[in-house]
Formats: structure tokens, sequence, C-alpha cells
């Protein structure tokens, strides 16, 4: 999905002696190079719910390789692109590296990988005067019933666009209703679909995120606003050559 004035979405059926060339074949679809320039530093933000491999829990690493592979045979400058992840009160990043194949595909296209454990989180508040758009827009629940004090975000993020590398899986808090944790019912009982929304949840808030899951339905709307206000482009390219059911997201 690319963000446009109006969003688009590309889907291609593939198989496993085609998938790294569907990777070509999606974002070329999708004609990513409009809109991420090649003179720009871009992050690709990956997915880790889990540290260790696990068919549609975390970015698998044809996925990862599809978009690298991609972007760098399109003359993007490997050095402009910043693989990055952040932990979770369950996973490691150092082994979530490992597990998931990320760290040989990485070095194998000279890219960056960044632990956003290393790098400064600034004041949401702090960045206002520098939002590209929406200086003036509430937020409804991240500043005021979770983080009344105020919260962070990675000043690494700051006007550079991002590609989201989520999995098509289901995650046992995006079924429940807004600020009650009351699953819904019937189809939806172990959760709804999470995607690329949710995978910004990882990358733009710290470890204290988990609660923020109480409000999961408004926070996820936060999200995207927050995102608006710092990046340029935000795009998502997600795998579904396997898709997780269940309560999720492991």
């Amino acid at each position: 999905m690319t963000m446009t004035k109006s969003p688009e979405v590309f889907v291609i059926k593939t198989s496993p002696k085609m998938v790294l060339e569907d990777y070509a074949n999606l974002m070329h679809k999708a004609q990513y190079q409009q809109h991420f320039k090649k003179s720009q530093s871009i992050v690709l933000k990956l997915n880790l719910s889990w540290s260790k491999f696990f068919p549609a829990c975390s970015s698998p690493p044809w996925q990862v390789e599809g978009v690298l592979k991609t972007m760098v045979e399109d003359g993007y400058n490997p050095k402009k692109l910043f693989t990055a992840e952040n932990r979770t009160v369950v996973t490691n990043i150092a082994k979530g590296l490992k597990g998931n194949r990320w760290k040989p595909i990485i070095e194998k296209y000279n890219a960056w990988f960044v632990p956003l454990t290393r790098i400064p989180f600034v004041p949401y508040e702090s960045l206002r005067p520098h939002f590209l758009k929406y200086k003036d827009k509430e937020l409804h629940v991240l500043d005021s019933k979770i983080f009344p004090d105020g919260f962070k975000i990675p000043k690494f993020y700051l006007g550079k666009p991002i590609i989201h590398l989520p999995t098509m899986k289901t995650h046992g808090h995006t079924g429940a209703k807004g600020g009650s944790l009351q699953h819904t019912e019937a189809e939806l009982k172990n959760g709804g679909i999470t995607c690329c929304l949710k995978n910004a949840f990882g990358g733009l808030l710290t470890k204290r995120r988990h609660f923020s899951h109480q409000f999961m339905s408004e926070v996820l709307v936060d999200l995207l606003i927050i995102q608006k206000q710092i990046h340029p482009e935000i795009m998502g390219i997600v795998d579904g050559t396997v898709c997780g059911d269940g309560a999720g997201p492991r």
C-alpha cells in the first residue's frame, strides 16, 4: 500500500520459486520509486513478534531479501537503507536477528540495521515544530489516558520515509473494543487482522507500549496521525505467503 491522496493496494499471488522476483513485481506495480527518492535515507521497519522463527509471526527472510534486493537492484544506495526494529517485553533483538535469518541478508546487501533500543527517543511534543503536517492535530489516548506525563518517539524517524514489512496475521488485542479489552465475539474472538498500523506500534513507542493494548483501537489511529506528522511517505509491503490465525501475534 502506498501513501497517496488515494491509497492503493496491490496483491500478487506467488510461489516459493518466484517469491523474490514477485516482490520486485509487486513493488514495481505499486510504482514505489515515484514516492521514495534515491537521495533520501529510508527506514525499513521490520516486524519482530518472536525471537524464534515461526511462519507468519515475524518478517520472514524472503520478505526482507525481496525488498532489499529490489531496492538495491533499482539503484538505491544500500547505505541509505536502514532496517530497524525495537524490542518488546518478550523479544530480544540480537536473538531475533539470528533466529529470523535477518542478519546475513542485511549484510549481503550492505544495508544498515538500527536497533531502536540504542538510539535517542525524544518527547513527542518537542518535535511538534518540526512536524511535516497536522502540527496542531490532537491525539486520542496516547498523550492523555495512557501516557499523561508524555511519551517519547525515535528522533531518528523524523523526516525519513518509511516502508513497513509486516506479515498477515491476527492479534489478540486488535479484536478488543476500544478502552475495555473485551474481545469481540464469534469470528473475531481471537482478534482482528494486524498489519502495517500495528507494525508502527513497535517502532514509535518504547517497550512500555504494552500498556497501550487496552486502548488498541484508538492507539492505531494515533499512530497513523504520528506517522503522517513525521514521515513524508509511508508504504506497507505485507507478506501473506503464510497467514497466521488465532490469538497471536505469536
